[in-house]
């Protein structure tokens, strides 16, 4: 069960570095940017200031000061507005970098990793595009609301890691398995690796969870050393999750394209058995 997955976690190493792969993230890094300068620029201040209204309508520097307090973590306490914006903006952040790696780089990784190792390899076309941006959103709304709801337990830095992670898990083996298989199986052939390799997949996606978390908890860290560096640590934190998206792109590629030829071969013996 391991040893697929880590040699499709070395094939996906050793393409992640080449220059092609490096110039994929190039593109979304500059739609991310463009974005995100653009609504931090003009939305920052007010979202700030109607945070600081909100918890100082519903006494909620109190509520939170005590909860700092009784945690040892009182020297927050005057930082709680910027966290939590942080926090909030940080899913969202997340799901415009899935969304332009979807849409800008997903399809050069299919063809890259379909060029390099599975040439031969039948196209059944079993996905398309409104089933990939349909399975992206509705996995990233679930994403987003579990992670607004899991948010107070950035007050135990170690479990909001894992939770963190087994979200990150969930999406990325919902949305990478459709994304690598759509070209290359069909239907059928896509559901029942997902169901066969339903472990498998979701092991894959955890272990990029844990790396996915990394760059948040380094801007959350950071902003709490400087609030002024906010804007330096959210462009920073972008270009990593597109890094490590577009390693996770390539891992899933990778496996779930050697599962199919698996499950091909596998029917292939089947049919020539007497």
């Amino acid at each position: 069960m391991v040893r697929p997955i880590a040699i499709a976690y070395g094939r996906a190493l050793r393409s992640q570095f080449s220059g092609r792969m490096l110039m994929l993230s190039i593109v979304p890094l500059l739609l991310s940017l463009a974005l995100w300068g653009g609504l931090l620029y003009a939305g920052l201040q007010p979202l700030y200031d109607w945070l600081h209204a909100t918890f100082r309508d519903y006494g909620l520097f109190e509520t939170s000061g005590s909860i700092l307090a009784m945690l040892g973590l009182g020297f927050l306490k005057t930082l709680v507005v910027p966290l939590v914006a942080m926090l909030v903006l940080l899913p969202l952040m997340i799901v415009t970098s899935l969304l332009f790696i979807g849409v800008g780089a997903m399809p050069a990784i299919a063809r890259h990793v379909s060029r390099v190792q599975f040439p031969n390899l039948e196209r059944r076309e079993g996905g398309s595009f409104l089933g990939s941006l349909g399975v992206n959103l509705s996995g990233i709304v679930v994403f987003a609301l579990l992670w607004i709801l899991t948010l107070p337990l950035y007050a135990l830095a170690p479990l909001a890691l894992v939770v963190q992670a087994v979200l990150w898990g969930w999406l990325t083996a919902r949305v990478m398995s459709y994304d690598a298989l759509s070209i290359h199986a069909s239907v059928e052939e896509r559901h029942a690796i997902v169901r066969g390799r339903r472990r498998q997949l979701l092991m894959i996606g955890i272990v990029s969870g844990l790396l996915g978390a990394l760059p948040g908890l380094v801007w959350v860290g950071g902003a709490l050393l400087s609030v002024v560096l906010f804007p330096v640590l959210a462009v920073l934190s972008i270009w990593l999750y597109l890094i490590i998206f577009i390693f996770t792109g390539l891992w899933f590629q990778y496996y779930c394209l050697q599962a199919l030829a698996d499950l091909r071969a596998g029917q292939q013996t089947r049919d020539l058995a007497p």
